[in-house]
């Protein structure tokens, strides 16, 4: 049977749901019942605890990433964006990274576009600031830090060294803290194998508008890890905002301003922008709205979950709490995406979906080598941990989270390395522009300027 006859199962997105309810969908399914076709514009899916790490250097980037066709070798794997979906002919039109757009016509329809950084109109971010939402934006942070401590060390000019060594981290959330944890060790470490740059010389700066960090943690938990990040030399700014970044002159609500090469923005993020041009039925804040069993309000053929769904949490809502939704994290995204997958598999052979329902278990953060926050739920009962405990914790959950046994194989080998073996501190800065030197080696040569006539040949003409 050709796969035109079969019915087609399109999962828009790679990330954290669509790779696991694609395998999940795999699994459960007959041999060419289906035909599962996952689409995102990266060939790979990006496991984004890890993102702080792999900018302090303890886990190589690669290994942060799972390469869908290898792990997904039954399905189709376009590598492209879903720009439009036409439910009523139900035809999605795909734009691939070369070429004309197409569509393709699809039975069950899987939106899993994840989440992108959530920004507002401050002027100078757009061309200042750094995120941390992908691998890309961790490698080139690691880099440009390690340039930055470069350029400190190479000038005597103190305003270009003060403004290298300044590093403003803007958002107190996992991201946030665990970045400027990671980033700061990573520093600290680099500066022992420079001359004229210490620990002393630099400033990192953290920044919330809300009153607190770490609030998935709790307050306790919270301001452990603010009075620990500021016994290692960070600011910590709180209940205030960034007004302004513009040529890295950074301007905070609260009055305070300074000069910096670097802005890592990690205030929060918002369900995907493409998700208003396809019609289906959005929250208030822009979230695909899904019922407890994950199909999208008022369809039955497309489901929702993760970072870019509003999925009801019916343990909280048997609590008390009628609004209460499911956060957007890797604990409910795993669990969202199998339930997901089962219910595709179901929907498609006539049986009943199964409702999704998980109980919080708590939540992890490491704030560099050896610390960390950990808050683990069992029951009624919560058992907050921190500092080295708390680390190991952060490691072992995420470690044995992260997807497919090659990928924990290689973190795990990361990490035992690293206990041997002091942290890689080279940047690598060039890789943001690799041509370049061969561009400059190409160019045709200038042509010497005429040389002046002999001598002789001058006083014959004469």
């Amino acid at each position: 049977m050709s796969t035109t006859e079969r019915p087609r199962i399109l999962v828009v997105g790679g990330g954290y749901v669509g790779l696991y309810a694609a395998r999940r969908i795999l699994k459960k399914m007959r041999y060419g019942e289906a035909t599962v076709t996952v689409v995102d514009p990266r060939s790979y899916m990006t496991y984004q605890p890890f993102l702080p790490e792999a900018a302090a250097g303890s886990i190589s980037p690669r290994h942060v990433v799972v390469p869908l066709r290898r792990v997904l070798p039954k399905a189709e794997v376009l590598t492209g964006r879903v720009t439009t979906i036409d439910q009523d002919r139900k035809v999605a039109t795909i734009a691939p990274l070369v070429g004309e757009a197409y569509e393709l016509p699809f039975d069950y329809l899987v939106i899993a576009m994840g989440a992108v950084s959530r920004t507002f109109p401050i002027p100078g971010l757009a061309e200042q600031g750094i995120g941390m939402k992908g691998i890309e934006e961790a490698i080139g942070l690691r880099n440009h830090v390690l340039e930055q401590l470069d350029k400190a060390d190479s000038t005597t000019d103190e305003e270009v060294r003060r403004k290298a060594l300044t590093f403003v981290f803007v958002g107190g959330g996992f991201a946030g803290a665990e970045t400027i944890g990671e980033v700061e060790d990573m520093a600290r470490d680099a500066a022992k194998y420079y001359n004229t740059v210490s620990r002393d010389d630099m400033r990192f700066v953290l920044v919330d508008a809300a009153d607190k960090i770490l609030p998935e943690v709790g307050p306790k938990l919270g301001q452990y890890g603010k009075e620990h990040l500021e016994s290692r030399g960070v600011e910590v700014y709180l209940s205030t905002s960034m007004d302004s970044c513009v040529d890295g002159h950074v301007v905070l609500k609260n009055g305070l301003e300074v000069d910096s090469n670097t802005i890592v923005w990690t205030a929060g993020v918002k369900p995907n922008p493409a998700l208003a041009r396809f019609g289906l039925p959005l929250g208030p804040r822009g979230h695909v709205d899904t019922q407890t069993t994950l199909q999208v309000q008022g369809t039955d053929c497309i489901w929702a979950a993760g970072d870019n769904a509003q999925v009801p949490d019916l343990v909280g809502r048997k609590a008390g709490n009628e609004n209460a939704w499911c956060p957007p994290n890797a604990q409910h995204a795993l669990r969202q995406a199998k339930v997901l997958g089962d219910n595709v598999v179901s929907g498609m052979r006539g049986f009943p979906q199964k409702e999704y329902s998980h109980a919080n278990k708590g939540a992890v953060a490491g704030l560099g080598l050896h610390k960390g926050v950990a808050m683990i739920v069992m029951g009624k009962m919560k058992i907050k941990l921190k500092g080295r405990l708390a680390w190991y914790m952060h490691r072992g959950y995420h470690g044995m989270a992260m997807p497919t046994f090659n990928r924990k194989i290689r973190v795990f080998a990361d990490w035992t390395l690293g206990m041997f073996l002091k942290r890689e501190v080279v940047s690598l800065g060039a890789m943001e522009t690799p041509r370049e030197e061969f561009y400059e080696a190409a160019k045709p040569a200038p042509k010497p300027a005429a040389a002046a006539a002999p001598v002789e040949e001058k006083a014959k003409a004469s």
